[in-house]
């Protein structure tokens, strides 16, 4: 199995110690920012890589597959939101994201393509957040990381933030 950079348990619920992310900093109004910061910045630090498909060592992604993993985490998360608004406190289904990597061909796929979908998912998804009443973030859904649990919407848009910071760092490096 292949692991991204922080894939292992170096993050724990509230803070991640490997990028310093501090969950309880970003609050729900926070979160459209940050999002729709999200498409830019990636197209930043995939410019400023020499090979966007090279992975650093066999068991590191590629820049561009985090990218592609981050895009799916947007889209993913958006429809955590969605069934959560639906159904009182759901099992969110993991989103396999080391069999995506293979499955969809993410060092294959066009990095332009992958940037503007990216950017998309997350102007998507901050729409989605910066429409939520105070009720609506209290809602739950039982999230599978790091083990089983009960979230809130908030904590999922946090957490969806922390990937996007997190994976920028890996990114970068």
């Amino acid at each position: 199995m292949i692991l991204p950079r922080g894939g292992s348990n170096l993050c724990d619920v509230d803070r991640c110690d490997e990028c310093g992310f501090d969950y309880t900093a970003v609050s729900a109004e926070d979160l459209r920012g940050r999002l729709e910061a999200a498409g830019p910045r990636f197209a930043a630090a995939l410019a400023a890589v020499v090979d966007p498909r090279r992975r650093p060592a066999p068991s590191v992604w590629s820049p561009l597959e985090y990218t592609c993993h981050v895009r799916d985490v947007l889209y993913v998360q958006g429809e955590r939101v969605a069934l959560a608004l639906r159904v009182d406190n759901p099992e969110f289904v993991p989103m396999g994201r080391e069999e995506r990597v293979v499955a969809d061909a993410y060092n294959a796929q066009d990095p332009q393509a992958v940037l503007t979908e990216l950017t998309g998912a997350a102007h998507e998804l901050a729409r989605v957040f910066d429409a939520l009443g105070p009720a609506q973030w209290e809602r739950t859904g039982i999230y599978p990381w790091p083990a089983a649990q009960t979230r809130t919407i908030l904590w999922l848009g946090r957490h969806t933030v922390h990937e996007v910071e997190h994976h920028l760092m890996d990114v970068a490096r």
